[in-house]
């Protein structure tokens, strides 16, 4: 017999079948175990070459924005692409060429007219001396909103960057978060007023609807939250100001004793807004004149198609819709006023493939169209904030400093009396 190379199995003899078994047994363990091998190598080099893959976003955004884009498009395609093929809404399409180009033009610009009466009312609650001129509340106004339409949480999400935007432009910030709250909240009991007026009407006509409950509770909430911060503030200052600071005292990175500074100026603000009519009544008329233009721009839109909506019918729809719409389950209301709208037009006797046609022209301007002028908006108040000549930054940064420095000294004057003790 033969002597085996090194590596090899000896080769058992032709008349041990035992041992012939054996070296069959184990000659298939062997390509076994280099099976398993080679298909690790392979699975390596599959998860590898994944790996390798390279995303088609830039690296430089950030991934929040990433995914936001990404339901964003999805939504898009499912509002203006899937839906349109469904059976239900495919009637809609012959409804395409009746539209009456004329009536397009006016709903975009009630909707323009209904952006500006917004940035007339930041500016109706923000003081004269104060306050940025209109083309830059504006555009604060548009980047503010696009952000909020792409951004989880909606207003909610928005309202830190209009307050950044506000105070990049020269406004105090105490001056910008009232601002910021206040047209917030009372452009929420506006609505809600406008909503209960136009459900008077309607519940005696039409008959009563549980959606109008839940949209009833919404409001009350609403506007008691409003009514109790604005007694809290007024009447309890001192008090609200000792519970706020010792909330932020327990905070890092946050000043008790600026949130205490800052009760006191909004409470003040408060104040002087209680006792000047005239304001009150430009900031209610611009925050009326936003919904009311808004609410225009719809009933153009759904005529643009053939139908003239009532206008009992036009405001329980719009105003359930934008009531609805204040819980934070989608980005301004994605999905929830479209659904709303739809639905209740088609209660107030409107077709639903007019309906379908007015609401989805409606959103795309109102919805969509903000996002990308935001984006420009933004950019320009980059490249210009709003204070052309710098005096108003200025004067704040030469306040920071002098606070600074009058620190520092008080520091330095603790410091030198404890290195030189009084003698005895």
């Amino acid at each position: 017999m033969t002597e085996p190379a090194p590596g090899e199995q000896p080769t058992p003899p032709a008349d041990d079948p035992i041992a012939a078994d054996q070296a069959a047994d184990q000659g298939h363990q062997g390509s076994d175990s280099h099976q398993a091998a080679d298909a690790n190598q392979s699975g390596g080099a599959e998860q590898t070459g994944k790996a390798r893959r390279r995303s088609h976003w830039p690296k430089w955004l950030p991934l929040p924005v990433r995914r936001a884009t990404k339901i964003l498009i999805f939504a898009f395609v499912v509002q203006f692409l899937v839906l349109p093929s469904i059976d239900g809404t495919r009637k809609a399409l012959s409804e395409l060429g009746k539209v009456d180009v004329f009536y397009l033009v006016a709903g975009a610009g009630f909707e323009a007219a209904a952006i500006v009466s917004y940035a007339f009312l930041t500016r109706a609650v923000l003081p004269r001396e104060d306050s940025p001129s209109v083309l830059t509340l504006l555009r604060v106004q548009l980047s503010t909103l696009g952000f909020s339409h792409v951004a989880p949480g909606g207003a909610a999400a928005g309202t830190p960057l209009g307050y950044r935007l506000l105070t990049h432009a020269g406004v105090e910030p105490p001056d910008a978060g009232f601002a910021l709250a206040t047209q917030g909240m009372g452009s929420a009991v506006v609505l809600n007023v406008i909503l209960w007026l136009a459900l008077v009407v309607s519940i005696p006509l039409n008959g009563f609807n549980p959606v109008y409950l839940t949209a009833a509770v919404i409001g009350v909430i609403a506007i008691g939250g409003f009514a109790v911060l604005v007694v809290s503030l007024t009447r309890g200052e001192e008090r609200s100001a000792r519970v706020l600071s010792a909330l932020a005292s327990h905070l890092p990175l946050v000043n008790h004793e600026a949130v205490t500074d800052l009760v006191h100026k909004v409470a003040e603000r408060l104040r002087e807004l209680g006792t000047d009519r005239d304001v009150l009544i430009r900031a209610g008329s611009w925050a009326a004149a936003n919904w009311l233009l808004d609410a225009a721009s719809l009933w153009v839109f759904v005529a643009a198609f053939g139908h003239r909506v009532s206008v009992v019918g036009l405001l329980v729809a719009f105003g359930l819709a934008n009531v609805l719409a204040a819980i934070p389950i989608t980005p301004g209301g994605l999905g929830v006023i479209e659904a709303v709208l739809t639905s209740t037009l088609v209660g107030f006797g409107t077709p639903s493939s007019v309906a379908i046609l007015g609401v989805a022209s409606y959103r795309l301007l109102n919805f969509w169209l903000p996002i990308p002028l935001g984006g420009m908006a933004y950019i320009s108040l980059k490249v210009d904030p709003g204070d052309p000549d710098g005096t108003v930054l200025q004067q704040r940064k030469d306040r920071v400093v002098r606070k600074i420095q009058q620190v520092w000294q008080s520091m330095s004057g603790v410091n030198e009396s404890r290195s030189n003790p009084p003698s005895a």
